[in-house]
């Protein structure tokens, strides 16, 4: 099975609008998704961390991806994360996922439970198998507990026909390096921590799942561009500006942070659905001054 297009470039994981009320905003959500593809992103990734999907129903997720399926057209793959307490929900919003007609789908581990390697292996391989879509991992030990090594990559490729592509969040580059001694050039590989996007694309990384373009759609393809055309030379001066930016993405509070900065650039509010809360005294002040530096050195502004 060749390798699906849409793991080479910018896909956003997509931040799930919310009224001030905690109700999904479709309208936006619609909207918002035409504006990435239209910069110049070649996907959407609802249902991640990002897009706050643990706490949404099983119900919130399927009417996410109809909205997005609908309001895509055909123009662009929606390709949800999957992820839930069990493997038995996971398996099943793979498969209604299919049904709506999303385009592939990012494989995570379970919520909350974080064990050995045949306990996980047996969760994602269910997952997998369980869809003919084309899928990628997610590899996040940071905030899901659970490290998907090198090793454990191939095992799973091996198997899984439809496995083409990792995303790789350990923030440890070598980590593609390492895969890539493996398993050559059988999976695509990208970046899915934003502040580490220069370095992977350096390492081999061919897509980037990100997060800060939520907010900065133009520069973040640009950046991505420029990394992979000419290297980190090329890319020095962009990445230099987005920098304090991108490191939002990397901290407990990245979903209040970012939809914070997409509330600075009107694109999108700054709404969470509880328990987390929108930022507020010094650690708002702190993020607004950032933002604020960063928009007043725009490039292009």
């Amino acid at each position: 099975m060749s390798n699906a297009s849409f793991w080479r470039g910018v896909v956003p994981a997509i931040t799930t609008p919310f009224h001030a009320d905690g109700s999904i905003d479709h309208e936006f959500l619609a909207r918002h998704a035409n504006t990435l593809i239209d910069a110049g992103c070649i996907g959407i990734v609802p249902l991640g961390s990002l897009g706050e999907a643990a706490t949404l129903s099983f119900e919130d997720k399927l009417a996410i991806l109809r909205t997005l399926v609908a309001a895509l057209k055909g123009r662009a793959p929606v390709i949800p994360g999957i992820a839930a307490l069990s493997t038995a929900e996971a398996v099943r919003l793979a498969q209604e996922a299919e049904k709506i007609g999303c385009a592939g789908l990012m494989v995570l581990p379970p919520y909350v439970y974080s064990t050995d390697w045949r306990e996980m292996k047996a969760h994602v391989s269910a997952v997998i198998a369980a869809t003919s879509l084309p899928c990628m991992l997610y590899n996040n030990p940071v905030a899901y507990k659970t490290d998907f090594v090198p090793e454990q990559i191939a095992e799973l490729a091996g198997e899984h026909a439809n496995l083409q592509a990792v995303k790789e969040s350990s923030a440890d580059v070598r980590r593609f390096a390492a895969i890539r001694a493996l398993l050559g050039e059988r999976l695509d590989l990208l970046v899915g921590m934003d502040d580490a996007i220069v370095e992977g694309v350096a390492m081999g990384a061919t897509g980037w799942i990100a997060g800060l373009v939520n907010a900065y759609p133009a520069e973040s393809v640009r950046l991505f561009e420029l990394a992979r055309d000419g290297g980190a030379p090329a890319a020095a001066e962009l990445y230099a500006w987005f920098l304090p930016l991108l490191r939002l993405d990397t901290v407990p509070k990245f979903v209040q942070l970012i939809k914070l900065v997409q509330a600075q650039v009107d694109l999108g509010s700054e709404h969470v659905r509880a328990p987390r809360l929108t930022l507020q005294g010094g650690e708002r002040e702190a993020a607004l001054a950032v933002i604020e530096r960063a928009n007043a050195q725009r490039p292009g502004r």
